[in-house]
């Protein structure tokens, strides 16, 4: 009888014994793995510090600087002036002139502040529906209107909007269809 739940129980006791070794040696492996990782990840921590401290250099910092200004200088040249100018000529209606233009480069746009004068009401809302319905430009905000005095001033109205003019072809760019001015 003693046999009969010896050789069982000798066989269970193996079988487990098998199992701690191989988990055991499981466990070992992902030892291994998570001492190598935390290896890298401090690694690349000490390379993080290394270049936080490149970059708070001061001398870094004002090449970084230097950079963003000439890029900025790079956009502004790039930009196609004569192709705004064209698109807004295209929309301004008999009556309406442009006084001023104080434009701004913004990312891949660029935003307009206008001062406009108009002969009448009627070409100062034909020139702002065409801004409107027009595709280079959006966001078309009027920031105030005034009316001129009776001293013989040309236009009547003179009205004062913002917006943003983004070429034909940037848009087309943006979208990935390619295509020239």
């Amino acid at each position: 009888m003693a046999a009969a739940v010896g050789v069982p129980a000798l066989a269970l006791c193996v079988g487990l014994s098998l199992k701690v070794v191989r988990d055991r040696a499981a466990t070992s492996e992902r030892r291994e793995e998570v001492a190598q990782i935390e290896k890298q990840l401090a690694g690349y921590r000490e390379k993080r510090r290394e270049l936080e401290q490149y970059f708070s250099n001061p001398a870094t910092r004002l090449v970084t600087q230097r950079a963003a200004f000439l890029n900025g200088i790079i956009d502004e040249r790039s930009f196609p002036w004569t192709q705004f100018f064209l698109d807004l000529e295209g929309h301004l209606p008999g009556g309406v002139r442009v006084l001023s233009l104080a434009p701004s480069l913004a990312g891949d746009h660029l935003e307009v502040k206008l001062q406009v004068g108009a002969l009448s009401d009627k070409s100062k809302l034909e020139f702002l529906e065409n801004l409107e319905k027009a595709p280079q430009f959006s966001a078309v905000e009027l920031v105030s209107e005034s009316r001129a005095s009776k001293n013989g001033e040309r236009d009547v109205v003179e009205v004062n909007l913002t917006a943003e003019y983004r070429p034909v072809f940037a848009r087309r760019k943006a979208a990935g269809t390619g295509g020239g001015p």
